[in-house]
């Protein structure tokens, strides 16, 4: 009986998980898109922070970069990106620490 309970627990963690997980293709921006950001302040390049289309300001979430499997946590201080399949725009900190330039697939957990 205890194993099915656990199952089940296993089962139930791994859906919630995967509800809050988005996948797509990452960029990274830089202050040649602006030096001022949607929630309020000066972009800083060298912050863990990125844009996102509809999280709040101030969420912090997991990137993965699935080519690596290298992650970082970042805070969403902006809006963005616009441009079609792209999921998350990250400073170029954020795009070093995942160890990419230009675009890569990721994983998005809240």
């Amino acid at each position: 009986m205890l194993w099915i309970i656990i199952r089940i627990t296993t089962m139930l963690t791994a859906l919630l998980s995967s509800a809050n997980a988005e996948e797509g293709i990452a960029s990274h921006y830089d202050r040649s898109s602006g030096s001022k950001v949607a929630c309020g302040g000066s972009l800083n390049e060298g912050a863990l922070t990125a844009a996102h289309k509809t999280l709040p300001c101030g969420t912090k979430v997991t990137v993965t970069n699935k080519n690596n499997g290298r992650s970082v946590t970042v805070t969403i201080n902006d809006r963005g990106p616009f441009v079609r399949g792209r999921v998350i725009d990250l400073t170029p900190a954020g795009a070093r620490a995942l160890g990419f330039s230009g675009l890569a697939p990721v994983r998005i957990d809240r």
